[in-house]
């Protein structure tokens, strides 16, 4: 049987995602990955349901969001018409919309503060869903970024797990822009494999082959995929 190559794979996908695909096809051949070891996370926030519409049709269905009204307003309609798709909130996620959160989402890559964790808590209570959870990390330690600090992550994720029971499944994190993001994800995954965590939410659309390089198991892309936003 004919192995197809990385352009028949991708002939009949819109020109954004065909070229990230090849991409990622190309960073997972040289780490010596498996294709299927890394989830590709569409990132559609502030674009509406006429444009993600043939990105689903050709067959992605894993998409990532900022917001959980934006999300609400168009999201439940598409994942009637689409079956299994899967929606993951990228951004930050503030307390009081913790229960529509974990009702809509199936990952959520942002837990980073104990009034979040307890929000979580008390929704995993009473909500039979159980989205993935991921840390977010703070790996430049930004004063106007969200995330745990490095230095405070193994304390934030043992509390996580033995006081709030939250089923923490890996970190994220978000370099600073002008740094070089290689030494950032290097760090995320370090501090990663010391808890038994698998799962790397790591590399966006200018840098997500670095990170595929540095073990991410899920990339967040919306540019290279959507085009700019406007």
């Amino acid at each position: 049987m004919a192995i197809e190559s990385s352009s028949q794979l991708t002939e009949h996908l819109p020109t954004g995602l065909a070229a990230v695909e090849e991409a990622i096809l190309r960073a997972c051949k040289e780490a010596r990955r498996d294709r299927a070891s890394v989830t590709l996370v569409a990132v559609s926030k502030t674009f509406d349901a006429g444009a993600i519409e043939p990105v689903i049709k050709s067959g992605q269905r894993v998409f990532g969001e900022n917001r959980v009204q934006e999300a609400k307003a168009k999201w439940p309609g598409l994942m009637s018409a689409y079956p299994g798709i899967s929606v993951h909130l990228i951004g930050p996620l503030q307390s009081n919309k913790t229960k529509e959160a974990v009702a809509l989402f199936d990952a959520i890559h942002s837990v980073d503060r104990p009034s979040l964790c307890e929000a979580l808590a008390r929704e995993f209570s009473s909500q039979e869903r159980r989205p993935q959870l991921f840390v977010q990390l703070n790996t430049g330690e930004e004063p106007q970024k969200a995330g745990v600090a490095p230095t405070d992550a193994d304390r934030f994720i043992a509390n996580c797990r033995e006081k709030y029971r939250l089923p923490i499944s890996g970190l994220m994190c978000i370099p600073p822009v002008d740094d070089a993001p290689a030494p950032h994800f290097a760090l995320t995954a370090k501090i990663a494999a010391r808890n038994g965590l698998k799962n790397l939410s790591m590399g966006m659309s200018a840098d997500f082959a670095t990170a595929i390089q540095m073990g991410a198991t899920h990339i967040r892309v919306g540019s290279a995929i959507f085009g700019h936003r406007g």
